[in-house]
């Protein structure tokens, strides 16, 4: 392996034990991240909170651009601007001066192990005794019900609250996934909050998923991390969504469908999962892409878009 510190550059001359930080936030774009949940989260601490960048990774090492090419703009007869993709730990101060750590951008492309190297000495040397990821994850649950969360953590006495949702599984990696597997080998505390993204809204923002993302990350690390304007933009898109499907008859059954089945659940009658209390009650994946399709393509993503 080509040594990690060659992925990053400190953008600051201070020590970094001059930085120290117990906890570290990761909030990254991901394969999956249903409803924008990390970058709803990572935006909104950035804009509410004090913060300065103190290290910034070589995104051309780990990115494939041709796979997800960046945005340009071109007015008339030029490029105007180009928007340049970035992986950034920032240094931030929640709202009673406590120090912690933020690691945002997108997904590594390549070099994920010499990428989770670089970020683990980072957390040596700043100090780092906790780390927590967040992300959406679409599920077969509709909107009008309280969030859902999956944790996971290093140790189950990080998360003594825990009632699982999944057995044993296979699921396609993510960076985040590894980064936290990876820190628990070597010792460090970790915990994840997979927060429960409906199906038809796992392309658009959805923010009352980040909003219960964000008030668990405040619950495992202690900080003070305000909500009120979080919980705003959350009350907005509410609105918008309920005033998308109350226009379509189609796609309220389905959410109709969904809530019978999550109510179901929730009283404790004998199902498997919240994905599945039977298969012939929940619709296929291909029945709700179609009758969400023209909803999605329509729906208005609201702030933060």
């Amino acid at each position: 392996m080509q040594d990690p510190t060659g992925l990053y550059r400190f953008e600051t001359d201070c020590d970094p034990h001059h930085l120290r930080a117990s906890s570290l936030v990761v909030a990254m774009g991901a394969f999956i991240d249903a409803g924008h949940t990390g970058r709803l989260i990572a935006d909104h601490l950035l804009a509410t909170l004090d913060h300065s960048v103190i290290a910034s990774f070589d995104v051309d090492q780990m990115l494939d651009y041709r796979g997800r090419r960046p945005a340009m703009t071109f007015d008339r007869d030029r490029y105007t601007s180009y928007d340049d993709p970035a992986i950034v730990l920032y240094r931030v101060l929640d709202s009673d001066g406590t120090p912690f750590l933020l690691l945002t951008g997108p997904e590594p492309d390549y070099q994920w192990e010499r990428m989770v190297e670089a970020v683990r000495g980072l957390v040596r040397a700043f100090g780092v005794t906790l780390t927590v990821g967040v992300h959406g994850i679409p599920m077969g649950v509709p909107h009008t019900r309280p969030i859902g969360v999956t944790q996971h953590a290093s140790n189950p006495a990080l998360i003594p609250d825990n009632t699982p949702v999944f057995g044993e599984v296979q699921v396609p990696a993510s960076f985040a996934a590894l980064l936290e597997l990876r820190l628990g080998e070597s010792g460090y505390d970790t915990i994840g909050y997979s927060l429960h993204v409906p199906h038809y809204l796992a392309q658009t923002d959805f923010a009352d998923a980040a909003l219960t993302g964000l008030r668990a990350v405040a619950g495992a690390t202690g900080l003070a991390l305000p909500t009120a304007e979080l919980a705003a933009v959350a009350g907005v898109n509410r609105e918008a969504i309920d005033s998308e499907i109350g226009d379509n008859e189609e796609v309220l059954q389905v959410v109709r469908a969904l809530e019978g089945q999550y109510d179901q659940w929730t009283r404790g009658l004998d199902r498997p999962s919240l994905l599945a209390p039977s298969p012939e009650e929940l619709p296929t994946a291909d029945e709700i892409g179609a009758e969400f399709e023209q909803f999605l393509r329509t729906h208005d993503r609201g702030p933060g878009a």
